[in-house]
């Protein structure tokens, strides 16, 4: 992989991008201490024979410092996103974003439709009318220690065996590393941010591309009940449901994951 750094509108922004073909944009999530090469790295090396993928981090999160005087946001996120893809040269692309990074995901491609060509939201925040769950409520106020990183983890997998010592070293030091930039984004009551986050019925109209829902059946930090909405918004899309799976495919079912996002980009 290679890592660089991109200005955007004077800002910079910390990039990953790895492997050749047509461009592949990856969006991380909120929780804290995430980062676009830590929540893509995999898919990156799964994926790079037949793609070329970017996974930034979002401003707020891991080496991209927030815009001055900004507090991130969907529209922060979204514009940078989508500036940055400007940057890069990349005149269309296909979008993934995991989560929050789903909203950003659906949110740019109807800002875009004539770049937008693919969009995979994963484990989604977005619809409408969709609640703040306790569990997300908990993860964007767990506290930078080994503690809060074991319990946003246990929240976020729903296979515990996954929540190893390694595992939540790691998320503690990617925590602690972003703990003064994150602590801005999301203060209580947050049930406001994830109403930032949550798409209006114009915006989803306005998606034109094919969208594949991929979702955990036992996700309790954006729970499958609440993103049925999309299918209702969405004028071409596509649900896929993983059994015995919560927040993270991309970690709990990794190898199918990636086969589904390799067969959806295929389709023209």
């Amino acid at each position: 992989m290679d890592e660089r750094t991109v200005v955007v509108d004077g800002s910079p922004v910390h990039v990953v991008q790895g492997g050749t073909g047509p461009a592949v944009l990856l969006l991380h999530g909120s929780g804290p201490g995430t980062t676009g090469s830590g929540a893509w790295a995999a898919a990156i090396e799964a994926l790079g024979a037949s793609w070329h993928l970017v996974a930034p981090d979002h401003a707020g999160f891991g080496r991209t410092p927030l815009p001055p005087g900004s507090r991130g946001g969907l529209r922060v996120w979204t514009e940078q996103a989508a500036r940055l893809m400007d940057a890069l040269g990349h005149r269309s692309y296909a979008v993934v974003g995991h989560s929050m990074g789903g909203a950003v995901a659906l949110a740019l491609a109807a800002a875009r439709p004539e770049q937008v060509t693919h969009v995979v939201p994963v484990s989604t925040m977005g619809a409408p009318g969709a609640p703040l769950s306790p569990d997300l409520d908990a993860l964007w106020g767990a506290p930078a220690t080994e503690e809060g990183a074991r319990d946003m983890l246990s929240r976020l997998l729903l296979d515990q065996s996954l929540v190893t010592e390694q595992a939540v070293a790691a998320r503690t030091a990617a925590m602690r590393a972003g703990e003064a930039a994150f602590d801005t984004l999301f203060p209580p009551p947050r049930a406001r941010w994830a109403e930032d986050l949550t798409l209006s019925e114009q915006t989803l109209a306005a998606v034109r591309a094919p969208v594949l829902l991929v979702h955990g059946a036992q996700d309790r930090v954006t729970p499958l009940p609440a993103t049925l909405p999309l299918l209702d918004h969405l004028a071409d899309v596509r649900l896929h449901v993983l059994g015995r799976c919560g927040h993270a495919p991309a970690v709990e079912h990794q190898h199918a994951f990636h086969r589904l996002l390799s067969n959806f980009l295929s389709q023209g």
